[in-house]
């Protein structure tokens, strides 16, 4: 059976067809344009939907939507996304009255993290752990080719578990969450706090190579947050390995200093889960929303 899938993003709905061995055969995107608000976005998902269903010329597919936030399994209204205008509404429900059949929806880390598993670098692993590094920063637990979400749908959080708990302000309300120090945009926060002017990653990560001693002092403390969150998570789940993806895993000094760092916090004499880079890449979020459609 043919699958289908789309990744909704802040900017962009990005569509996708998969034959039966998981090979792409079509694919489209589009703008989000959720100015323009709830509505207007599931309009938008139902017209991206129904032209990757033409392009297979309507034949029998399974479909599913990765989203950032999750489906409260108690109230069945989207929550924790930041695409606001979509918090607090039954964006499940609406979809599948608006287009007439049953959609799998799961946030999008745990997309990125299915496909890793089945597709990329956790493939034939049983217990994967997908880690995204981005702007934010996600999770998702791949145990047997199924995602686990818990009764809460919050399983593989792992961005607000508290490392600090006189750290920073995170946007959920806690302190010293692990987004706040180890994700993109808290990187980007962090230095500025600290030097008082603002650099984008690229440009922090180029002073680090470069031995700028500001920037060495600032990544062996990002190595340091690193290695405490990425052990604490092992400490608990013993996954057969951890997929790095997100704009912050392509700094190849996380494949050295930052796995180092996690051997020093782990509960064990050495270190001994692979700590890897994604394979899929930016297409893991997309691949993965086909591949957990119903």
């Amino acid at each position: 059976m043919f699958r289908i899938g789309i990744d909704l993003g802040g900017t962009k709905i990005e569509g996708i067809v998969l034959d039966t061995q998981g090979r792409e055969l079509f694919r489209r995107r589009v703008d989000t344009e959720r100015e323009k608000g709830y509505a207007h976005i599931l309009n938008r998902i139902k017209a991206v939907h129904d032209e990757l269903a033409a392009s297979i010329s309507g034949a029998q597919h399974t479909f599913g939507i990765g989203t950032p936030g999750v489906v409260s399994p108690r109230t069945g209204l989207l929550k924790n996304s930041n695409t606001v205008c979509m918090n607090g509404q039954p964006v499940q429900a609406d979809l599948e009255r608006l287009l007439d059949r049953k959609i799998g929806i799961q946030n999008d880390a745990n997309c990125f993290a299915m496909a890793e598993a089945l597709l990329g670098a956790g493939k034939g692993k049983k217990l994967v752990f997908g880690v995204i590094m981005g702007t934010g920063c996600g999770g998702g637990i791949v145990h047997n080719g199924e995602v686990l979400t818990g009764p809460q749908g919050i399983g593989g959080e792992w961005g607000h578990m508290s490392i600090d708990p006189n750290g920073p302000r995170c946007y959920c309300g806690q302190l010293g969450c692990v987004e706040t120090f180890i994700s993109g945009g808290g990187l980007q926060n962090r230095y500025a706090e600290q030097f008082g002017v603002k650099r984008s990653l690229r440009d922090i990560e180029k002073d680090y190579y470069a031995g700028e001693p500001n920037a060495v002092a600032f990544m062996k403390v990002f190595f340091g947050h690193f290695g405490r969150a990425v052990a604490n998570l092992i400490d608990i789940l013993d996954p057969d390995v951890v997929v790095l993806g997100g704009g912050v895993s392509k700094f190849d000094a996380l494949y050295t200093e930052g796995i180092a760092e996690v051997a020093r916090f782990v509960f064990n004499d050495q270190l001994e889960t692979p700590i890897v880079k994604h394979q899929i890449g930016d297409s893991a979020g997309v691949i993965g929303a086909a591949l957990i459609g119903v």
